[in-house]
């Protein structure tokens, strides 16, 4: 079999390297993602998201054990830091869900930012395309966790998930808009601790007065709460979870359809971007243009940002 028909046929060896592929930014990948995009679009794409600390890892180790249960195949995808010194993923993530490395049935794989914002890596929607390829039924995919910003992952995801914890010392915070907003369901984790039921009225208050509405949208974000290491409160996220894809998938419903539209033209717009910015450094390379140069000169004050990237736009359009 070649390359396309091993991944679809679930072989590990070459899911994994095919992601090792995808992450290093090799060429040779791109062909293989042509080829795997007509077996793709069936996975349910599960995001989880939520300051560090919150046991966002925990959750989803717990709910995969769950959709095994349901004989659900499932392919996680953990953002992990960015090492400083290799680059690559600090895997904390991946030792959490230690247990299901045995497990056939389940596909991990830590991945760094590498600098890229947003909650995820530049890669991830890539490497979920490859597991949803290679027939995962469930995609978990749980951001870095870097605070206020991760709304990648509502672009993404079709259903997403906010984990918070009470007693942070800075509820407020927690709950601001930018990262409220994108939230379907909302786990209150480590629920025993002192101020569970406070954090869960904040959002249900926040809920109640609109703060996260969504054109064309009639779900109600749900809120859940959880003591994950101990399993409780996760069957019920489950089936919260379910209620959402049956949701998104009603008959008749758009929803499912507006979710990958909105997810495909993001990927889109990124590719288009980033094969666009390699188009115009492979143009400065071919006319001896120097980046380095072009930075002495807005040093020396000889030229600005602004006209030196206008110049570049310019020469790369031509």
């Amino acid at each position: 079999m070649d390359i396309t028909q091993q991944i679809v046929s679930g072989d590990v060896r070459t899911i994994a390297r095919i992601l090792r592929d995808i992450d290093d930014e090799l060429p040779s990948s791109r062909d293989i993602l042509k080829e795997l995009y007509p077996h793709t679009g069936k996975a349910h794409i599960i995001g989880f998201t939520g300051s560090p600390g919150v046991g966002k890892s925990t959750v989803v180790d717990q709910i995969a054990t769950v959709c095994r249960k349901e004989s659900k195949t499932v392919g996680i995808l953990a953002v992990d830091p960015t090492s400083p010194f290799t680059g690559g993923a600090i895997l904390g993530d991946r030792i959490r869900m230690q247990r299901h490395f045995l497990d056939p049935g389940v596909f991990i794989r830590s991945l760094a930012t590498r600098g890229h914002f947003g909650g995820l890596s530049k890669s991830a929607n890539d490497m979920v395309n490859v597991l949803d390829a290679a027939g995962k039924d469930v995609i978990l995919v749980e951001t870095v966790g870097v605070g206020q910003d991760e709304v990648e992952i509502a672009n993404s995801a079709h259903t997403t998930i906010l984990v918070t914890i009470p007693g942070m010392g800075d509820d407020v915070q927690a709950i601001k808009a930018g990262i409220m907003e994108i939230g379907d369901i909302f786990v209150v984790n480590k629920a025993d601790r002192e101020g569970s039921r406070k954090t869960v009225r904040e959002l249900m208050n926040l809920i109640e007065i609109g703060l996260r509405r969504r054109n064309g949208e009639d779900w109600e974000p749900q809120i859940v709460e959880t003591e994950a290491a101990k399993g409780r409160g996760i069957d019920k996220l489950y089936e919260t979870i379910e209620k959402h894809r049956a949701y998104l998938q009603a008959t008749g419903s758009q929803k499912w359809r507006r979710a990958a539209e909105k997810r495909t033209r993001i990927q889109l717009l990124g590719a288009l971007r980033d094969r666009a910015f390699q188009a115009v450094l492979e143009k400065i390379e071919q006319r001896g243009d120097s980046i380095d140069e072009m930075v002495r000169r807005i040093v020396d004050r000889e030229s600005d940002p602004y006209t030196i990237v206008q110049q570049i736009v310019d020469k790369g359009l031509s």
